[in-house]
This record gives structure tokens, C-alpha cells and sequence, in this order.
């Protein structure tokens, strides 16, 4: 026997710990575990009604989808008004008086665009509608349509046939929408819809102060003065950025429509309207609106829908170099990769509505991460 040898330790009992037994510890050493581990089908009941909570969770929240839409649309336009109801305090006038004034003005908007604006966009979408084959028929004996066909054949002739036959007969027209009942229902959706958002954005603008008193309170004393910094920082970029949106997306509007009735080209209306949500789209919608309104004055003039382009496009250049850094004023500040990505990604998820609270959404995180995170990373040596 070697000296060096050292006797052999006794064999360690299941109980004796693993720490003592020289291994490293599991989570089967802690007690609630281990005692989980002991009663099988209790820890199996327990998994399966924590995955059904979770099912049920999620279908409750898919089955208020439209109705949480409903509420960030509404929050979103009290943010945006709630910087004009500041500035009138500012000035002297009580807040209730000045929520009153601001409403009333948003409320004569609204009633503008319903009265002067969607009737005459609605009846040009049936006329574009009922114009569309006799203008495939006209783009089909112009020149430069021959010149096109005889280098690719009949086939864009072939396909321009049959969606002309197609577009010839209403009743074709109801089965894409869904039928008469689908698209009544769609109509009084949406006007019930607009009336919600509308209520909700002045209970929402009437408490907006209070809301955010309560939200403070549920910050540890030590951190709401920093909180309620942050919040107003928030609250004061998203509002302004909001308005700046929409008064770009009204020049835009105005813009297009003007173009349009100077040119000669048809259905200004509805391509102002267009015009104007399209454009709500940060950085891509006013690309995206020249695009498609070159193409719908492409088929009836030409040469129209050229000067329409080249004008349009001068337009953007300025709106980008000129009217956008004037109209908003520094009331949002992120990296232009970031606003293309969270457009992107706001208008994936949630349309049209997601593509416009995308931007000060993603302003707001990073004014958490510079005011919150990167302050706590400094802190630590």
C-alpha cells in the first residue's frame, strides 16, 4: 500500500446534499422544487392550467384587438392635442376652456373632411371604378401600348381583357368587397368606430393630467420626480410629433390636389384624401403616394402623369430638406435606420395605425434606454 494514498472517503447517502457530495447544485436541491418533484400529477395539473390561462389570455386579447386599437388611437390623438391645450394655458385660458376650444376646432376638422371631402372621394372611387374598362380600352389603341405588345407578345393584352370583362359587371365588384351586407357592415364599423375614438380622446384629453398624476404615484417616491421628468419628455415628443405629422400630411394633401386639378388629371378628391393617409406613413408614405399616383395619372395622360411626377417629386425634396425639420421642430430625434425599421415593423403589425405610433413609440424606448439604462451601466466602475 502507497503511503501517498489516501483513504477512501464513505459512500454519500441520497440525502447527503450535493455540495457535500463535491458536484454542483441543481434547482432540484431547492425545496419547492424537489417537493414538486415528489407530487407528479399536482406539478402536471398545475403546467396544464397555467397553459390554459394562457390560451384564454391570449384569445381575450385577440377578441379585444379592435378595441385596444381603439384606445392607443384615441391616447395618441390626446397626446397630439394636448401640447395645443398647453400653449393656450400658457396664455391665460383656463384648461377646461381650452380643451373645450381645441375639441371644438378638431371636432370642425373632422366634420370638414366628412362633409367637403369623403363624399366626392366616395362617388370618384365608383366612377374611377365603372371608368377602369373603357380607359384599359384606351391605353390598349395608344402607341406606345402597340410598341409594348409587339415586344412581349399578347400577353398583357390577354390579361387586360380579362380584367375588363371582369370590372364590366358590378356584380363582380360586390363579390370582392364581400357583398352589399359586408360592406354596409364595414361602413357602420367604421362609423362607430370614429365616434368611439372620438369620445374617448376627450375623456382622455380632459384627464390626461391626472392620468399621469396616478401613473407617478406608482413610482417609489425616491424615482417620481425622475419618472414624471421622463413621462412629460415622452408625452411632450409624441404629442409633437403627431401634429407635425399631420400638418405634413395635410401639404401633402393639399399638394397632390392642387397638382391634380391643375394638370387636368382625374379624380383629385380621392387622390387627395390618398394623398393624405398615405403620407402619415413616416419617411416611405410620400414615396409610396407618388408612386401610386403616377400610375393612376398614367393611364389617362400621359404626359400629365410625367409633370405630375417630376413636380411631385421636387415636392418631397423639399418636404424633406425644408418643411420637415421646420415643422417638427426637434420633437422627435432618432436614427433614420430606426425610423424605417419601426415603420416597417408598426405597419406590419398594426397598418396604417402601427406605422404612425411606431416612430414615437420607438422615440420613447430610446429616451428610456438614454435616461434610464445608460445611466445605471455609467454608474457601475
Amino acid at each position: 500500500m502507497n503511503v501517498t494514498d489516501e483513504p477512501a472517503a464513505p459512500p454519500a447517502s441520497p440525502d447527503t446534499p450535493l455540495r457535500d457530495r463535491g458536484l454542483s447544485p441543481t434547482p432540484a436541491d431547492r425545496p419547492a422544487l424537489r417537493a414538486a418533484l415528489d407530487h407528479p400529477f399536482l406539478l402536471g395539473l398545475t403546467l396544464t392550467l397555467g397553459g390554459l390561462a394562457a390560451i384564454v389570455l391570449g384569445l381575450a386579447l385577440a377578441s379585444l384587438s379592435t378595441i385596444l386599437i381603439y384606445i392607443t388611437l384615441a391616447l395618441f390623438a390626446a397626446l397630439g392635442l394636448e401640447p395645443v391645450v398647453e400653449r393656450l394655458e400658457r396664455r391665460g385660458l383656463p384648461r377646461p376652456w381650452g380643451i373645450a376650444v381645441v375639441f371644438a376646432a378638431f371636432l370642425l376638422v373632422v366634420a370638414a373632411i366628412i362633409i367637403w371631402v369623403v363624399p366626392p372621394a366616395i362617388a370618384q372611387i365608383g366612377q374611377f371604378v365603372r371608368a377602369i374598362p373603357a380607359q384599359i380600352t384606351e391605353l390598349q389603341a395608344s402607341d406606345w401600348y402597340r410598341s409594348l405588345e409587339a415586344q412581349f407578345g399578347d400577353v398583357i393584352g390577354a390579361g387586360l381583357d380579362q380584367l375588363k370583362t371582369f370590372l364590366a359587371d358590378p356584380g363582380n365588384l360586390m363579390l370582392v368587397g364581400g357583398g352589399v351586407l359586408a360592406v354596409g357592415l364595414s361602413v357602420g364599423n367604421a362609423l362607430s368606430g370614429a365616434v368611439i375614438v372620438i369620445v374617448l380622446t376627450l375623456y382622455f384629453l380632459a384627464s390626461l393630467s391626472a392620468m399621469k398624476a396616478a401613473f407617478y404615484r406608482l413610482a417609489p417616491a425616491r424615482n417620481r420626480a425622475s419618472v414624471a421628468d421622463l413621462t412629460e419628455r415622452i408625452t411632450e415628443s409624441v404629442g409633437g410629433y403627431l401634429i407635425g405629422m399631420v400638418i405634413l400630411a395635410a401639404c401633402n394633401a393639399a399638394f397632390a390636389t392642387i397638382l391634380f386639378l391643375i394638370l387636368g388629371l382625374p379624380f383629385p378628391a380621392l387622390m387627395g384624401l390618398a394623398a393624405f393617409l398615405i403620407t402619415l406613413i413616416p419617411l416611405i408614405g410620400p414615396v409610396l403616394y407618388w408612386v401610386i399616383a403616377t400610375l393612376v395619372a398614367l393611364v389617362t395622360n400621359p404626359v400629365g402623369a410625367l409633370i405630375f411626377a417630376i413636380l411631385y417629386f421636387i415636392y418631397i425634396q423639399v418636404e424633406a430638406y425644408v418643411l420637415t425639420p421646420r415643422v417638427m421642430n426637434k420633437a422627435i430625434s432618432i436614427p433614420g435606420s430606426l425610423v424605417v425599421i419601426g415603420a416597417l415593423v408598426g405597419g406590419t403589425l398594426l397598418g396604417l395605425l402601427g406605422a404612425l405610433v411606431a416612430i414615437p413609440v420607438t422615440a420613447a424606448i430610446l429616451l428610456i434606454i438614454k435616461h434610464v439604462f445608460v445611466p445605471r451601466q455609467d454608474a457601475k466602475t
